[in-house]
């Protein structure tokens, strides 16, 4: 599976430097500038709440952030185990998503240290088959309370500042959750076809029905090549006109995708790019998710694209 393999094949190489750097600097006890809590997200979007969280006490970064590469091929470098190994406290997704950052954790361990891994907190199996938990509305609000309490434990002075901003992003998030609760009022069961699962939760929230197989979903995210069978249930949703939006994921790419692309447009039918990374400069995790809805709306209500955030 592409989102696992080449990620931690490539930690393993570099673990002799995260135990170097932790035991120059242990994250135990440590702090950034000013007496910052240093934290980590292993995806920017974890970063950003963390940032949202921890306000002025926390010097947050995030590893995977660039949203014109690939997340799936990711590979840890000895920067990125210096600085997941001297993190206070890091955020990670679970799910074989970023299982580099648990390796880098296990060779260089720290008793002070403390990590979220939402699959976690959500109580989800491993054989969960889509891992982009961050587009389920409920997870967030579960994430910023971990968030909120771990940072307690690490700072106690300031508990009453980390809930409250816990509390304010959560309430935040209604703008998001009020645009799927429209959209699924005003066009129940849109029927859709995608490339990958990447929003999927967000669709299943808004009432969408996403016609595209999940065997075909599941290759494309993997890296494998989608049966002749399932290619050509894809071809047929947008050459018999069974779907009113195409969501890809924008920053995977490939021939095969590029086709559908072309294929959808061909056909009159409307092209959503969504992203695995935030996208920057410019938002936040909730401008974010919000761009993601009214992109989906724009596609149907108004026939328009929005292939790029």
């Amino acid at each position: 599976m592409r989102h696992w393999v080449l990620a931690a094949a490539s930690a393993v190489s570099v673990l002799g430097v995260a135990v170097a750097a932790t035991a120059c600097t242990p994250a135990s006890g440590a702090a950034g500038g000013n007496g910052r809590i240093i934290a980590v997200g292993a995806e920017s979007q974890y970063a950003n709440v963390i940032s949202q969280v921890g306000g002025k006490y926390v010097s947050a970064s995030a590893i995977m952030s660039n949203p014109n590469t690939d997340p799936h091929t990711f590979e840890a470098s000895a920067s990125v185990a210096r600085t997941v190994s001297q993190a206070q406290l890091i955020v990670q997704n679970g799910l074989g998503y970023d299982t580099w950052a648990t390796t880098i954790e296990a060779a260089a361990p720290s008793p002070g240290r403390q990590v979220i891994v939402v699959q976690n907190l959500l109580k989800l199996p491993s054989s969960t088959p889509n891992p982009h938990l961050w587009y389920q509305p409920s997870a967030l609000p579960v994430v910023a309370h971990a968030i909120a309490a771990d940072l307690s434990a690490i700072q106690p002075a300031h508990a009453a500042f980390f809930q409250a901003n816990a509390a304010t992003f959560i309430a935040s998030l209604s703008t998001w959750t009020s645009a799927i609760a429209a959209f699924q009022a005003s066009y129940p069961n849109t029927p859709v076809a995608t490339t990958e699962p990447v929003a999927d939760y967000m669709l299943q929230a808004a009432g969408v029905a996403n016609l595209t197989p999940w065997a075909f979903q599941a290759d494309i995210m993997n890296g494998t090549d989608p049966s002749a069978q399932d290619v050509a249930a894809e071809r047929a949703l947008f050459t018999q006109h069974k779907v009113r939006a195409f969501l890809y994921n924008q920053q995977v790419t490939d021939t095969l995708t590029e086709s559908f692309i072309t294929l959808a447009q061909q056909n009159g039918i409307p092209v959503v790019g969504v992203y695995e990374t935030m996208p920057q400069p410019g938002y936040d995790y909730q401008s974010w998710m919000l761009a993601e809805v009214q992109a989906l709306h724009n596609a149907v209500a108004n026939h328009t694209s929005t292939e790029h955030l």
